[in-house]
């Protein structure tokens, strides 16, 4: 079992940042990949951001590259996502998440292990 609590959402104006947290306990030897991904009411789950856990490679969907930045720290077992420049679009709720295998990582159906979520809403 691996648990994962997201913290760091709220309310910003458009332009401004965020960064959102996962700390990761349990069974996290094994991890591939962690990702974030978001959701509107009602809208299938949608990747924003990954990062191979031992190696550190990134990965963005385009509507955040260039805007948001996925990083690690391995030994606190914790992923980052730091949003600059976020526009009322961006309002949703962003979901931690975790897997041991490895392929699409831009699958929500890859990643075993969710967060409860942390919502971020922009206002314009």
């Amino acid at each position: 079992q691996v648990h994962l609590v997201e913290s760091g959402g709220g309310l910003v104006q458009a332009g401004g940042s965020l960064r959102l947290s996962c700390v990761a306990s349990g069974r996290t030897f094994s991890t591939s990949y962690m990702g974030w991904f978001r959701q509107a009411p009602g809208k299938e789950r949608a990747f924003v951001a990954a990062i191979n856990w031992s190696g550190g490679s990134t990965y963005y969907a385009d509507s955040v590259k260039g805007r948001f930045t996925i990083s690690r720290d391995y030994a606190k077992n914790t992923v980052y996502l730091q949003m600059n420049s976020l526009k009322p679009e961006d309002t949703d709720v962003y979901y931690c998440a975790q897997t041991d295998y490895i392929g699409t990582y831009y699958s929500a159906g890859l990643y075993n292990y969710w967060g409860q979520g942390t919502q971020v809403t922009v206002s314009s």
